[in-house]
């Protein structure tokens, strides 16, 4: 991490603040620049560029934790995108609320029934486990696999 002069307001005021470059990102949250990269085209993160360098603010970290956030919690680039947008223009989070509630609801739902599904199949599978343990056991099988 370093400190960079950051514009703000369209260049009226100037501080130092903490930024970052790509890799301190890629590896801080487990992704690879190209991801990083990626992000920024979709204009999900918008760094400071001098030259060809890419300088991230406080403000880009944060943005970018959200969005690993959103893909691990299975949320689409689109639907992370709207959600930031959100957040940007609403400080007090309403609107990005009631956004995100109905989406989150949907998806424990969708993650409810995937669970259940995977449940059912390790019943089975421990069922037949079972079966054949029994089958080997009742002829004289010794040498099973444990």
């Amino acid at each position: 991490m370093s400190e960079t002069a950051v514009e703000i307001g369209g260049g009226t005021e100037e501080r130092r603040e903490p930024t970052f470059g790509i890799a301190e990102l890629a590896e801080a949250f487990g992704v690879t620049p190209r991801t990083i990269r990626y992000y920024e085209d979709q204009g999900l993160l918008t760094p400071i560029r001098k030259g060809n360098v890419r300088i991230y603010t406080k403000r880009d970290r944060g943005r970018l934790a959200l969005i690993c956030r959103g893909k691990r919690l299975g949320f689409s680039l689109v639907e992370i995108a709207e959600f930031l947008h959100l957040y940007a223009v609403d400080p007090d989070q309403i609107e990005q609320m009631r956004f995100f509630l109905p989406r989150l609801q949907e998806r424990v739902v969708a993650l409810e029934a995937q669970l259940a599904d995977v449940q059912q199949t390790l019943d089975e599978l421990r069922r037949i486990e079972g079966e054949i343990v029994d089958h080997l056991s009742a002829r004289g099988d010794r040498d099973r696999p444990h």
